[in-house]
């Protein structure tokens, strides 16, 4: 925390030549609040915003509810401090970017209770007068507390989502509408000064009244050009924040999927449905927002038509009523195209992205034809689906033709044969100029409706189409609740069974073991035996299994989704590096470490050697799909990003099959180093590289058959000693070159011969 007194303060970190730097001491104070309520954080998973040097109150907040705890950031001053007695603890930000935990307030006294965030549990706090804090604190606080319902859903995306969304945005709303409201007034009188001028100056030839309109139409202008441009900076305020709300929560609520979801579904079509919904932005943030500031033109105009001439003004409103009935017959069949433009348009898409992601097996293989036959299929349809779906809007726009002439052309020429033939109509020449230039933005509202309800259309679609991706099961609740113990990696299955949803037979079936913590545990088995599913369970991205699987004494489904995985070190056979820098992809699960821990963890992988040889070193730059540097060495980063958390407990998943045999030995030689002090859970089908194994687990078709050291699986269990046979036997040799090489059978060994 900030420091008040630390020679005289017991519970006040050490001096200045010990004690933790400031950021460190408030993000272990935000980490000691969210404990205080269940949640264990560890500051250095905190991500820093670009830029930022002192961890924010915003951000403190936003990572305190990525972790499923409410957090809300505050300015208090002294006089509300001290009365906030018996309350959770409370985050105060010091001036000097440390922070302290308030843990109680006596306004009788007038001090509040500090206590240290490193301070070990049972410490006394110290109670601070409002001379001695108002040194240190800055005013702000950082509120902490449980979700009040920790087991509520998520709300689907849909129109009432978006309904939400836009009240949260109540008070620029209601400025917007203000001022379209007060503009629309003020369009109402250009027309009125235009008919005073034909009918009053130019009849009477007054010079006087010319000079009096012209300065009222220069200050009413003045003031319509300063409202409208304030009116342009709330709308472009508001689409932007609709726009980062639906980012946000829709980037969110994709992250939140499970990965069997996105195992299952195509990517493409993935990306294409969750696209859509930015279709409803800008339906929200353009001509939604358009035709309803529109409607205020409607309502202060209509009554001013009437007065001038309630036969034109009908026959306006019958124009435009007949526009929008037309629209309205044309919606139902427009929306049916609409919707087949936009299915031809994600197919297209996902083609585009399945080509550029497998652009090495298509060029490798010399699929191009393939690839520009199919794209060729998929442009035609898309261009059918657009030239029906146009031709349909052209059709419509052609039938609404005429009647928009006779709103802007056909009602001057109807109300001149009024003024010439009936002195009863009292139009006069000014009042026909004036009813001419409003009856265009009455027009312009009622057909805006009419296409809106085509819109509404378009825009629901596009809502089940996201929909359809985004309100499926989500791993939201597993991610931001259930407990954090202390990991230490002993683990027990118990009549544990799982079966892939649509699979004839279950993955695994009835297994049972157990491994203590420490334990390096190789699964080996034949494909299709059930190793790798074992892998997914423990990472928790299955939780559909029957039985008992238990980490430490406490069933896996128990565990917070986020804190397992992140104490979980895990190696895959194919790992993706993000582009960017070798150091960034090591530390990308802890960008807060320092840079003795990413040279140790690529020490531990064996991949210091290689880096070091690198022009840049670790600042080398991997490009996209890792083109720029080798299989092997992809590998063994991959492995020192999974080490440089010191995690208790490492998955491998045929984390060496491509690395090359000295790369292979290099990182069999750091296993034993990796396994100290922690459980490693190895997939390999090299039985050669598990035989320093503390434990083999021999796996057949979902069950476990036997599980053992080496040297006792060669000699009691058949499937591992015929495994290991098959990949130990003497290679060809010239005195016999007919020998079979390393695990190949000849002819005459073939199964059944």
């Amino acid at each position: 925390m900030g420091y008040l007194d630390p020679k005289t303060d017991p519970a006040l970190p050490p001096p200045e030549e010990t004690r933790p730097s400031p950021v460190t001491i408030r993000l272990q104070a935000v980490a000691r609040a969210a404990k205080f309520h269940g949640t264990n954080l560890d500051p250095r998973d905190y991500r820093a915003e670009p830029g930022e040097d002192v961890p924010s109150v915003a951000a403190l907040a936003r990572w305190l509810e990525e972790n499923g705890l409410d957090a809300r950031g505050m300015r208090l001053q002294w006089a509300t401090l001290v009365h906030m007695r018996d309350v959770p603890p409370i985050v105060l930000m010091f001036g000097d970017g440390s922070a302290g935990l308030m843990v109680g307030a006596d306004d009788v006294d007038g001090v509040v209770w500090l206590i240290d965030p490193f301070a070990p549990d049972g410490a006394p706090p110290v109670a601070v007068d409002e001379l001695r804090l108002q040194q240190a604190w800055t005013g702000d606080v950082l509120l902490v507390r449980a979700h009040a319902d920790s087991t509520r859903g998520e709300p689907p995306i849909d129109a009432t989502w978006l309904w939400n969304l836009v009240r949260g945005e109540r008070s620029l709303l209601r400025n917007i509408i203000l001022g379209s409201l007060v503009i629309s007034v003020l369009a109402i009188f250009p027309p009125l000064i235009v008919m005073q001028v034909i009918d009053r100056v130019v009849n009477y030839h007054s010079m006087a009244t010319l000079v009096s309109i012209t300065g009222l139409l220069v200050v009413m202008s003045f003031y319509e050009i300063v409202l409208t441009y304030a009116r342009r900076e709330l709308t472009l305020v508001i689409s932007t924040r609709l726009d980062t709300r639906i980012s946000l929560a829709v980037f969110d609520r994709l992250l939140a999927l499970p990965l069997e979801f996105f195992e299952r579904e195509q990517t493409g079509s993935v990306i294409g449905r969750v696209s859509a919904i930015y279709k409803v932005r800008q339906f929200m943030t353009g001509r939604l927002l358009s035709t309803f500031l529109d409607l205020f033109t409607l309502v202060v105009v209509m009554p001013l038509l009437f007065w001038l001439s309630p036969a034109l003004a009908w026959m306006t409103i019958a124009a435009a009523g007949a526009i929008g009935l037309v629209v309205v017959i044309g919606m139902a069949p427009m929306g049916r195209l609409l919707t087949r433009q936009i299915n031809a348009e994600m197919t297209r898409s996902s083609t585009m992205y399945e080509t550029v992601a497998g652009i090495r097996t298509i060029k490798t293989l010399a699929l191009e034809p393939t690839r520009r036959h199919l794209w060729d299929e998929r442009t035609a349809e898309v261009v059918r689906a657009t030239l029906a779906s146009g031709r349909m809007s052209n059709w419509i726009s052609m039938m609404v033709m005429p009647l928009d002439m006779f709103i802007n052309r056909g009602v001057i020429l109807i109300g001149a044969y009024l003024a010439i033939t009936s002195t009863s109509s009292g139009l006069e020449a000014g009042a026909l100029m004036a009813f001419t230039m409003l009856g265009g933005r009455v027009a312009a509202p009622l057909v805006g409706m009419a296409r809106l309800i085509d819109d509404i259309n378009d825009v629901r679609a596009s809502l089940g189409e996201a929909g359809s991706v985004l309100n499926r099961p989500t791993e939201t609740q597993a991610l931001t609740s259930g407990m954090r113990p202390p990991i230490h990696g002993a683990l027990s299955f118990v009549d544990v069974s799982f079966t892939y949803p649509g699979a004839p037979s279950p993955a695994l079936s009835d297994i049972t073991f157990d491994v203590p913590a420490g334990t390096m545990l190789g699964l080996v088995g034949r494909s299709g035996s059930g190793k790798s599913t074992i892998t997914r369970l423990l990472q928790g991205v299955s939780r559909s299994y029957t039985g008992f699987l238990r980490l430490d004494g406490i069933d896996l489904r128990e565990i917070n989704l986020t804190y397992l995985r992140r104490s979980c070190g895990v190696v895959l056979q194919d790992n993706f590096l993000f582009r960017g820098t070798i150091r960034d992809n090591i530390v990308a699960g802890r960008p807060g470490l320092t840079m003795e821990a990413v040279v140790r963890a690529a020490r531990l992988a064996g991949a210091e050697e290689f880096i070091e040889r690198m022009p840049a070193g670790y600042e080398t730059w991997i490009e996209e799909g890792s083109t720029n540097i080798s299989g092997g060495q992809r590998q063994r980063l991959a492995i020192a990003r999974a080490v440089i958390s010191d995690p208790r407990l490492m998955i491998l998943d045929e984390a060496t099959s491509a690395l090359d045999p000295e790369s292979e030995a290099l990182v069999n030689a750091n296993l034993q180093r990796l396994a100290h002090g922690r459980t490693m859970v190895i997939v390999s089908h090299r039985l050669s590289s598990l035989v320093e194994c503390d434990q083999i687990c021999v796996m057949d078709h979902g069950h476990v058959v036997d599980i053992a050291p080496h040297a006792i699986l060669l000699e009691r269990c058949e499937i591992y000693r015929t495994l290991w046979t098959q990949q130990n036997r003497h290679p060809s040799t010239p005195d016999n070159p007919d020998a079979p090489a390393d695990g190949m059978l000849t002819s005459s060994e073939e199964p059944g011969a």
